[in-house]
C-alpha cells in the first residue's frame, strides 16, 4: 500500500493535558515501598536540616560578616551544582539501591567529622565551609537518586501527589530539624546535633537495606560514565520544555534563596532574637508549605504550571519585601509561612513539569540537572545578595532580591514558548532493532535514511526534520545531518552518527510512543509504495587499526 502525504503532519504528537479530579494528597502513602522510602526521606532531610542550621548558627557565632554567614548557603548547595550530572549518570547506570545506602553512610562519616572538629575546637570559618561542602557531595550524590526512584515506583497519575509528599518531607523536616538543632544547641552544645545527625544517617542506610529492589543489568551492559554525561547533557539542551523548567527554577531560587541565606541575621536583629527565633522562623516557612499541599490539587485545576509559578514567585517577593523591615517575630512567623507556600507553589509546579518531561532511562540525569539549575541559582544567589547586604544592607538586598526576582519571571512567562506540553514518554518497542552482527565497540556507525519528497512540500518536510533532529539527538546519536541531492531535488537523505554500535543499539531501548508518531508524520511525507531506504554503516577493523597508527 502506498504511503501518501497527509494533511496534518504539521501538527505535533503530544499527550493532551487531563483534567482529574483531585484525589487525597496523601494515597501514595498506601503504598509500602513508598512508605519505606518516604520515611527514609523524611530521616534524611531533618539532618541535612539539622546540620545546615548548626552550620549557620556555627558561623554567626564565629563571625558577624554577612557574606561569611551567606556563604555557608553557597557551601552547602555548589557541591549539588558541581557533582549533579556525575551522580545522576551513576544513578542511571547503577543499582540506585546500593547507591543509595554509600550515599548515607558518607553523610554520617562527613557528621563525625564535624563532630570532631567542636569537640576539640578546632572549627575555623573556612574550616566550616569546607566541611560544610563536604557534607554537599553526600547530598549530590542522593538528590538524583531518590528523583528517579519515585516515578519508577508511583502511577503516573499519582505522581504529583508523590511529589507534594516529597515537598511535605522537605518542610517537615525544615520544622523538626531546626527544633531539635535548636533544642540541642540550647540544651546540650552543638556538637550533639552532629552526633544525633550520624546517628540517623546510619539508620536510614539500614532501612534502604530492608529494601528488596530487583536490578536487572541492561543486556547492552552499563553505559560508560562520559557518555552517560553526555547523553543526559543533550536530552536536556534538545527539549524544549526542560529548557524552559529549568530556566524558571534558576530565576526562582537565584532570587528566593537571598531570605533564606540571610535569615539567620534576620532573626538575631529581632527583639530577643536568638537561636530559638531563627529555628522557629524556619519552622514557620515549613508548615507553611505543609498547609499548601493540602490544596494543591485544587490549584492544579484552577492554574496552569505556568501559573503557579508566576504566582508562587510573586507570593515569595511580597514576603522577603515584608520580612526586610517586619519590626518583630509577631508578624515575621505568619510571614515566613507565606513565604513558605509560595515556595511550594513554585518548586512543586516545576518539579512536576520536569518529572513529566523525562523518560525513565535518563530521568536520574535530568533530574539531577534540574537539582543543578536549583543548587546553581541558590549558591550564586547566596553569594550575591550576601554580598549585596555586605556593601548596603540587609533591607536593600531583600527588596532587590524580590523586585528583580518578580520582574525577571514575568518576563519569563511572557517570553518563552515551551508551553509546558507533555509529549507521550511511553517506550515503545515500535522500531525494529537490526540484527546485523556487529562487535559492541565497532564504531562510529552511521545511518542514513532516504526519503523521496515532492519539491512542493520540500520547506515543510525540512521544518518537520528539525523534530527528527532534536529526537535523534535526545536518544543519544553523535550527530545529526539532514542532505538534500542537488541533482536528484526530491532525494533527502538524512544521516545519523552514533558513537559505536552498542550506542546505536541503545537509541531502539529509547523510543518512545511520541517518537513513533514522528516517524509516521515523516513518512506521511515520503513519496513512492516502498518505505525510505536504510543503511547503516560503520569504521572497518582494518580502517581503524590505520587510524589508530597514523594517530600515534
Amino acid at each position: 500500500m502506498p504511503i501518501t502525504p497527509a494533511d496534518s503532519t504539521d501538527t505535533p504528537y503530544i499527550l493532551p493535558r487531563v483534567q482529574q479530579t483531585p484525589g487525597s494528597p496523601w494515597s501514595p502513602l498506601k503504598m509500602p515501598v513508598f512508605r519505606l522510602l518516604w520515611g527514609t526521606w523524611v530521616t534524611a532531610n531533618i539532618c541535612m536540616w539539622m546540620s545546615d542550621v548548626a552550620a549557620a548558627w556555627m558561623m554567626s557565632a564565629l563571625t558577624t560578616t554577612p557574606i561569611w554567614v551567606a556563604l555557608v548557603q553557597t557551601a552547602s548547595t555548589l557541591p549539588v551544582f558541581l557533582l549533579g550530572l556525575p551522580s545522576g549518570a551513576l544513578a542511571d547506570i547503577l543499582d540506585r539501591r546500593r547507591y543509595f545506602i554509600v550515599t548515607q553512610f558518607w553523610l554520617a562519616a562527613t557528621a563525625a567529622a564535624l563532630c570532631v572538629a567542636v569537640i576539640f575546637d578546632l572549627l575555623t570559618p573556612p574550616l566550616l565551609l569546607a566541611m560544610t561542602f563536604a557534607n554537599g557531595i553526600g547530598l549530590a550524590m542522593r538528590w538524583p537518586i531518590f528523583a528517579a526512584l519515585i516515578p519508577e515506583i508511583v502511577p503516573r497519575h499519582k505522581l504529583p501527589a508523590a511529589l507534594a509528599l516529597n515537598a511535605v518531607a522537605m518542610n517537615a523536616s525544615r520544622i523538626i530539624g531546626p527544633l531539635v538543632a535548636g533544642a540541642l544547641i540550647a540544651s546540650a552544645g552543638i556538637a550533639y546535633v552532629f552526633v544525633l545527625n550520624a546517628t540517623l544517617s546510619v539508620i536510614a542506610g539500614f532501612v534502604i537495606m530492608r529494601w528488596r529492589r530487583d536490578f536487572v543489568p541492561s543486556p547492552l551492559g552499563r553505559e560508560r560514565l562520559l557518555s552517560a554525561m553526555r547523553v543526559g547533557l543533550q536530552f536536556v539542551r534538545e527539549s524544549a520544555p526542560l529548557r524552559g523548567v529549568f530556566l524558571r527554577v534558576s530565576l526562582f531560587f537565584f532570587h528566593s534563596t537571598a531570605l533564606l541565606a540571610l535569615l539567620p541575621l534576620l532573626a538575631r536583629r529581632l527583639a530577643g532574637g536568638d537561636a530559638a527565633t531563627y529555628t522557629l522562623l524556619l519552622a514557620s516557612m515549613g508548615a507553611g508549605a505543609i498547609t499548601l499541599v493540602l490544596v494543591l490539587p485544587r490549584l492544579r485545576q484552577w492554574l496552569t504550571g505556568r501559573q503557579m509559578v508566576l504566582a508562587g514567585t510573586l507570593l515569595q517577593s511580597l514576603s522577603a519585601v515584608i520580612m526586610a523591615f517586619a519590626p518583630s517575630v509577631y508578624l515575621a512567623v505568619p510571614t515566613m509561612a507565606i513565604a513558605g507556600m509560595a515556595w511550594l507553589c513554585a518548586a512543586n509546579s516545576l518539579s512536576v513539569s520536569a518529572q513529566m518531561s523525562l523518560p525513565d532511562w535518563v530521568r536520574a540525569r535530568g533530574m539531577s540537572m534540574y537539582q543543578m539549575a536549583i543548587m546553581g541559582g541558590s549558591a550564586l544567589g547566596a553569594a550575591v545578595w550576601g554580598q549585596v547586604a555586605t556593601i548596603s544592607s540587609m533591607n536593600s538586598s531583600l527588596v532587590a532580591s524580590a523586585m528583580s526576582g518578580s520582574i525577571a519571571m514575568l518576563v519569563a512567562t511572557r517570553l518563552l514558548k515551551d508551553n509546558l506540553i507533555e509529549e507521550d514518554l511511553t517506550p515503545s518497542r515500535a522500531f525494529n532493532v537490526p540484527a546485523t552482527p556487529m562487535a559492541p565497540s565497532n564504531g562510529p556507525v552511521m545511518v542514513t535514511i532516504e526519503y523521496l519528497i515532492d519539491p512542493e512540500r520540500a520547506v515543510a518536510f525540512v521544518d518537520l526534520m528539525q523534530e527528527s533532529r532534536s529526537s535523534r539527538l535526545r536518544q543519544g546519536a553523535l550527530s545529526w545531518e539532514l542532505l538534500h541531492d542537488l541533482e536528484e531535488p526530491h532525494r533527502y537523505l538524512e544521516q545519523i552518527v552514533d558513537e559505536s554500535w552498542t550506542e546505536h543499539l541503545r537509541r531502539f531501548d529509547r523510543i518512545t510512543a511520541a517518537d513513533v508518531a514522528l516517524r509516521e508524520r515523516k513518512l506521511a511525507f515520503h513519496l513512492g509504495e516502498e518505505p525510505p531506504k536504510i543503511t547503516r554503516y560503520a569504521v572497518s577493523p582494518k580502517q581503524r587499526a590505520i587510524a589508530e597508527i597514523n594517530d600515534r
